[in-house]
């Protein structure tokens, strides 16, 4: 009885449910709808560029023995792939499997693609947050399309100096002219509050003000990753995966928080392959350079240096005194030079920190009705710079967070990841770097012999978490007012 491509191809899912998952399976076999057999070559039909890429990149193999046993040696498997009507992708769609001598990763794309009207994509909920899964940019939509940027961060409010200079430079370069940049992917990198969010945001907002009908999106890697668990949950990868190559230039924040999600980084690195051979720019921030991100694949590493590596470091002291100036007169405040200098001689560590004494100087300054002269600075300072309360040490604050937490302190130090334990220990380390002089190395030595790098993912976390919760801001602020009282 001759075989019809339907009874060829549930003979084949049959095989390959035993041989992969069952989320696999659901994911990536069920959609697959088999269009016609011709002598020993199958076709069959799949939603888009992606869902094809990700077949070959992880299942080829099996797909290749499940031919085999159907149509023998012989057989070929062809995909025709679901394409928008004249958007048909650079390279040729239509992949052979012919036997099992081909080699892994052994596709054959030396046919045309076969165009078929294009599906809707699965819609995942968006829980409140229109732009946590959206899965469409509609034709006419991409000069209204939300990049989820902050009107704010833009290159006239970002202070240049020699730390920043050469990823302000190529940021520049890149919303001039995206699309034939030279710092394709440009990753920049560097410890908390030193600008790497509105540097990146600047370079978004000059690309959609000088290149209007680009798609630009602004996502930062936690919320990537909670759309990719979406996804996979809702199985809707291919649309999410659509969604994500119909963007122009993509920025993402903190990609260390891809760190150890194994499925997470396999969908961003096709997504990175498609937008790279397209021509489409990528960005990406990091708390560290490529070489020092952990829990990372190592072909995405390497890509990460295929363009511009670029770092921030802590301003000098010429771009503090600049940046004090440029945020004094954006709030409409002047302050004596001799202040001007003390703040830019004492807050030596990062752009937040000096910005939040001068929130408090401006604050003071208001609340009282006075002109802030050298002993108001000083006398605000002494509560807010680190380590000016001298009392105030490595073994005090661990001591007031496991009081507060109520958390033994040999829990703080071993390798428990208990939820509550691991936020008690990430406060310590963020309020250890607030208040003390220790680096993030010896800080790291201290709370159970760990790295630095766990040192600066704790500070961001905690930066992050009061950002979005009020009431772990409130926490960190009754600390904080301890720690002052304590230092009288």
């Amino acid at each position: 009885m001759p075989k019809d491509c339907k009874t060829v191809w549930n003979n084949c899912l049959q095989y390959i449910a035993q041989e992969v998952g069952g989320q696999s399976f659901k994911t990536w076999f069920q959609p697959i709808v088999p269009m016609k057999l011709v002598g020993q070559t199958l076709t069959v039909q799949v939603p888009s560029p992606f869902f094809y890429e990700w077949l070959e990149e992880h299942f080829v193999g099996v797909l290749r023995r499940a031919i085999d046993r159907e149509l023998g040696p012989a057989g070929r498997l062809e995909y025709s792939i679901v394409v928008d009507k004249g958007k048909a992708p650079k390279g040729p769609g239509v992949m052979n499997l012919p036997t099992s001598k081909v080699p892994a990763h052994g596709a054959q794309k030396n046919q045309p693609v076969q165009r078929v009207p294009k599906k809707a994509p699965t819609q995942v909920p968006s829980a409140g947050d229109k732009q946590s899964n959206p899965f469409t940019i509609g034709r006419h939509d991409r000069r209204s399309f939300d990049s989820q940027l902050n009107p704010k961060y833009v290159f006239e409010t970002f202070v240049e100096g020699e730390s920043n200079r050469l990823a302000r430079s190529a940021g520049l370069s890149i919303a001039k002219n995206p699309k034939s940049s030279a710092f394709n992917p440009l990753m920049v990198y560097g410890g908390v509050g030193l600008g790497k969010t509105h540097l990146v945001q600047a370079i978004g907002n000059k690309v959609k003000e000088q290149h209007p009908d680009k798609v630009v999106l602004y996502v930062s890697s936690e919320k990537f990753a909670n759309q990719a668990v979406e996804a996979f949950k809702n199985r809707s990868v291919q649309a999410f995966g659509q969604f994500y190559l119909q963007v122009d230039v993509l920025i993402v924040d903190d990609i260390q928080f891809l760190a150890g999600k194994e499925k997470t980084q396999e969908v961003f690195f096709h997504i990175f392959n498609h937008l790279h051979q397209n021509g489409k720019q990528i960005i990406v921030t990091s708390d560290c350079s490529p070489k020092e991100l952990q829990g990372m694949h190592e072909r995405l590493v390497s890509r990460f240096k295929w363009g511009l590596t670029a770092d921030l470091q802590e301003p000098d002291y010429n771009m503090r005194t600049n940046i004090i100036v440029k945020k004094l007169q954006a709030d409409g405040f002047s302050l004596e030079q001799t202040v001007v200098d003390y703040v830019a001689r004492t807050v030596q560590t990062n752009i937040r920190e000096l910005e939040g004494v001068l929130v408090s100087l401006i604050a003071n300054a208001s609340l009282n009705r006075s002109e802030v002269d050298l002993n108001v600075a000083k006398t605000t300072l002494q509560h807010i710079v680190k380590n000016i309360e001298e009392d105030i040490d490595i073994s005090f604050i661990e001591k007031q967070i496991s009081d507060y937490f109520g958390v033994p302190l040999e829990a703080i130090h071993d390798k428990t990841r208990k939820r509550n334990v691991v936020i008690a220990r990430q406060v310590a380390m963020y309020l250890t770097k607030e208040y003390t002089r220790l680096s993030l190395k010896a800080i790291g030595r201290h709370f159970g012999n760990r790295d630095h790098s766990t040192v600066s993912h704790a500070v961001g976390a905690v930066n992050k978490l009061m950002d979005k919760d009020p009431s772990f801001s409130r926490t960190v602020d009754e600390l904080q007012a301890m720690f002052r009282k304590q230092a009288g």
